[in-house]
């Protein structure tokens, strides 16, 4: 049996007694749970909790995300330990918070499926007899290839974002919702967080005390200094199009992937009867200030459209299938320079936590990320998890040898 990680470890002296989570996306939202629920009553009843969002808690990538989750698909990453027990955790918290009706919660089959281009006249299946998975009836396009299994009901699961991170807030007891911007930290001459400058809409800024702050702003963390000083956090943009058949019922709970390239998308079914499709990645792009301000790409929404013509008839819209289309939108995923996301305490900045950077993992990583930091915060140590090769402190020793 494997020796348990060691434990992280931050110098905090007493338990808090008032903390700020700025953010209101997935990674808060899991911080805040897991705060309000931690096992140390004790601790945790002490503190009073403030969550800040500028817009409305899962507005940006957390609620336009897929919400595909994976055992082991980060095996061999430095990845491999948060994701296995942050899937284990996703359905712990199914159980506990009627997932499947709360929020779509459904383990799935995952098919790798090549496609060919749009083709007026699709062959379906030329290879039925290759495949390692009975090709779904809903799945009428050209294959060009066999379809191969690449995840089943225990390896692979499905849950709706936005419905996920609001189930986490409404049975986050004691977790106030503040909605507002956060302008600045606020240290100390000693180096300690004292709390949080928030500008209130229609109101003046006003200051909000804290013991410990939880910086998960995703994309926009870059936006503090407290935080670009040391690492930087970019933008990745993902476009998306949710459609719903006018058949659901028809959709059986396979996930498709289309292809490695990050231009060919990927197709999730979910049970609330609408099918998602993604992909169409791009970089470089300005993050918006207001999440509300993110739009897709109209060739992005377009090329997603036909690719999932192309996948079933059942997904054309319009005339051409039936199918409804409910959004088509665009998110930035938080992503840093080394591809790992950042969880622990800033160093220089006593009380001062940052989780962000999660990529692509976000949903599937948040409620690892979250308990393991609200262990962090309560009892100074992460038993659980070890957090080394997430901690920000990492960049202060590539920012020394660079030197």
């Amino acid at each position: 049996m494997a020796a348990p990680p060691p434990p992280t470890t931050a110098q905090t002296p007493s338990p808090p007694r008032r903390i700020v989570i700025c953010g209101g996306g997935v990674i808060g939202s899991c911080t805040a749970y897991f705060l309000s629920h931690h096992h140390n009553d004790s601790a945790a009843a002490a503190a009073s909790i403030t969550l800040v969002e500028k817009s409305s808690v899962a507005c940006a990538a957390s609620g336009k995300a897929a919400g595909f989750l994976a055992l082991d698909w980060n095996d061999g990453t430095p990845l491999s330990s948060l994701s296995r027990s942050s899937f284990g955790l996703h359905r712990t918290l199914s159980e506990r918070l009627h997932g499947p009706t709360a929020y779509a919660y459904r383990p799935l089959h995952s098919l790798s499926l090549p496609l060919s281009p749009p083709n007026p006249n699709p062959n379906p299946n030329p290879n039925p007899n290759k495949n390692d998975h009975p090709l779904p009836s809903w799945i009428d396009g050209r294959i060009v290839g066999s379809p191969k299994t690449i995840g089943t009901p225990d390896t692979t699961a499905l849950l709706h974002p936005k419905l996920f991170t609001k189930t986490l807030i409404q049975n986050s007891p004691g977790v106030d919702v503040l909605t507002g911007e956060i302008k600045k930290v606020e240290v100390d001459d000693e180096g300690r967080v004292v709390g949080v400058v928030v500008a209130v809409v229609d109101q003046e800024e006003r200051f909000v005390a804290a013991d410990v702050v939880v910086l998960a702003l995703g994309p926009w963390s870059s936006q503090f200094p407290i935080i670009s000083s040391l690492f930087a956090v970019s933008g990745l943009k993902a476009h998306s199009i949710v459609l719903r058949p006018a058949d659901p019922g028809s959709i059986t709970p396979h996930a498709l992937f289309l292809g490695k390239d990050s231009l060919v998308p990927g197709v999730y079914p979910r049970s609330t009867g609408e099918v998602y499709v993604c992909g169409m990645l791009r970089e470089g792009e300005e993050v918006p200030d207001d999440p509300e301000a993110i739009v897709g790409d109209p060739e992005s929404i377009e090329a997603l459209h036909r690719v999932a013509g192309t996948v079933s008839s059942k997904l054309r819209r319009g005339n051409g299938g039936g199918a409804e289309v409910v959004a088509e939108q665009a998110c930035f995923l938080p992503c840093t320079d080394d591809g790992l996301p950042v969880i622990g305490e800033m160093p220089g900045a006593k009380g001062c936590y940052v989780a962000t950077g999660h990529g692509g993992w976000g949903i599937q990583n948040g409620p690892a990320t979250g308990a393991s930091l609200a262990e962090l915060i309560l009892e100074g140590r992460s038993s659980k998890l070890d957090l080394t090769p997430f901690s920000p402190s990492r960049f202060l020793c590539r920012g020394a040898d660079s030197k």
